[in-house]
């Protein structure tokens, strides 16, 4: 039996992937950070199945007790300080998380089992104010975030101590991946909880920032196990792992507000625009500057053939039924919050 150790198994990747690897059989081990509240997150309905240990990023000492206790065969490092937006509210704590703290479970993968595999969770926000499109594996980067930056730092660490301690060590590039377990500051689930809220009389209206930046958006389902496929090949290296499609987030909204039949008529440019309900007339869209960022992103596309070539990776999830699984996930959750 496999032995496998996920950081940040609590979050929406962690989960989806403790699900996927205890399906193959493994004994999954996970790290989760004290809290004054007990919090199982997103495992909450395997934590029975999952040995899950208390330790820190930032906390070296800690994380080489997680891998003594675990002996992990696969190590998936998914920690970390993931919101683009927090990073600037947070620089250090950005740095100290995202970027140190690869090389703290680096470390302790070196000095505990070195010969165990290694996946860093590396972000298509490294690419920032893109070089080229699509982007590949090759792509300059230029990130355009404390996140972006902190990020980029982890990816070429663990590119390092491959190539320096000949550890297989290798980093998933992987592009917007949401899903029905993203947490409600991602825009994605913003809209998706707040259409399910419209939708059911309980929120009026739904405030964005950049309506017309573009991402290349896939389910989690899918990526998690794009990360399992890159620990099983002969050779530790990078990927890029994307759906090869860019919409907007207008696109996004469209999608969303679709899937809980409500109809809207966009009015207005910039700043002030709005989106209306068709039918009723309600504005249920309004932009607002605050939400921008001070250095936007405006497009992330990627090129995933190097990993539909080598890893023989596919995404099943289309965009359409991606949302449709997030709006449907949220309508549900909200009904049962209005019954208690």
């Amino acid at each position: 039996m496999k032995k496998a150790l996920i950081t940040g198994v609590t979050g929406q990747d962690g989960s989806f992937l403790a699900e996927l690897l205890l399906d193959k059989g493994y004994e999954v081990h996970g790290i989760m950070r004290r809290k004054s509240v007990l919090d199982y997150g997103n495992v909450s309905h395997i934590a029975d199945k999952i040995n899950l240990i208390y330790a820190d990023m930032t906390d070296i000492v800690s994380l080489i007790r997680a891998m003594n206790i675990s002996q992990a065969d696969e190590v998936y490092n998914i920690a970390g300080q993931s919101f683009v937006a927090t990073s600037w509210e947070q620089p250090l704590v950005t740095t100290d998380v995202d970027a140190l703290g690869v090389i703290n479970m680096l470390e302790a993968v070196k000095t505990v089992k070195p010969e165990c595999k290694f996946y860093q969770a590396s972000t298509s926000e490294m690419f920032g104010r893109v070089q080229e499109t699509p982007q590949t594996e090759n792509t300059p980067f230029y990130p355009r975030s404390p996140y972006g930056v902190a990020k980029l730092y982890g990816h070429w660490i663990t590119k390092n101590y491959r190539e320096s301690y000949d550890m297989y060590a290798c980093s998933g590039i992987l592009f917007n991946h949401e899903g029905e377990r993203r947490g409600k500051e991602f825009v994605t689930r913003k809209i998706t909880d707040a259409v399910a809220r419209i939708k059911l009389g309980l929120q009026d209206c739904l405030e964005l920032g950049n309506m017309d930046s573009k991402r290349d958006w896939g389910h989690a389902k899918d990526y998690v196990n794009a990360m399992w496929l890159m620990l099983q090949q002969k050779e530790a290296d990078d990927y890029v792992i994307a759906t090869g499609e860019t919409r907007s987030v207008r696109e996004f909204v469209e999608r969303a507000f679709a899937c809980a039949d409500i109809k809207i008529r966009w009015q207005g440019a910039g700043e002030g625009e709005t989106g209306i309900d068709e039918t009723s007339g309600q504005i249920v869209v309004r932009v607002n500057p605050k939400f921008y960022r001070p250095a936007e992103v405006e497009i992330l596309l990627g090129n995933p053939a190097k990993a539909e070539r080598v890893l023989g990776w596919k995404r099943e999830i289309s965009f359409d039924e991606m949302v449709s699984r997030m709006v449907k996930n949220d309508i549900n959750l909200v009904k049962a919050e209005r019954a208690n």
